[in-house]
């Protein structure tokens, strides 16, 4: 199953005034709960700043935001063996993502997780950013790690 390709996917660390980081929790979860920071594929032919807009409006149901940041380079993870073929529908090994910061500029009565419809949350709430690594799922941790300490200057109230 390693010879399946990665997804090409993008991810947005969303921070609010106070500099917290919107998590979600995803819906197929299953028993265990699993938080995780909004993430997609890129459309065929979609420039992947284009896309994580696109995605964050999907999956959390505003265009509210704005870029801030981005880290300049692609980040990989692997499926666990039991999720290969099976995640993902079955047809990537993992993802091959592009990662951005942006500022939330709404009101959480914006955030409507319901907005899409097929949700891939049913729940959401503002995380430390430090936070980030406990709450990934292990193959997600190294990349949350990496997110913690390259964004972390967008952590920062805005006073705004």
């Amino acid at each position: 199953m390693t010879e399946l390709p990665y997804r090409p996917c993008v991810g947005a660390v969303l921070f609010n005034d106070l500099g917290q980081v919107l998590i979600a929790r995803r819906i197929d979860s299953g028993a265990k709960e699993s938080w995780q920071l909004p993430q997609g594929g890129i459309d065929d032919g979609e420039d992947p700043a284009e896309a994580v807009l696109r995605e964050l409006e999907e999956e959390i149901g505003t265009d509210k935001f704005r870029l801030i940041g981005e880290y300049p380079h692609w980040m990989k993870y692997d499926l666990p063996p039991h999720l290969i073929g099976v995640a993902l529908r079955g047809r990537y090994r993992g993802q091959s993502q592009r990662w951005f910061a942006l500022r939330f500029t709404g009101s959480v009565d914006d955030i409507r997780l319901d907005h899409d419809g097929h949700p891939e949350f049913d729940a959401w709430r503002w995380a430390s950013l430090k936070e980030l690594p406990a709450i990934a799922v292990d193959f997600k941790r190294p990349t949350y790690i990496v997110l913690a300490a390259v964004f972390a200057r967008f952590a920062v109230p805005t006073g705004r």
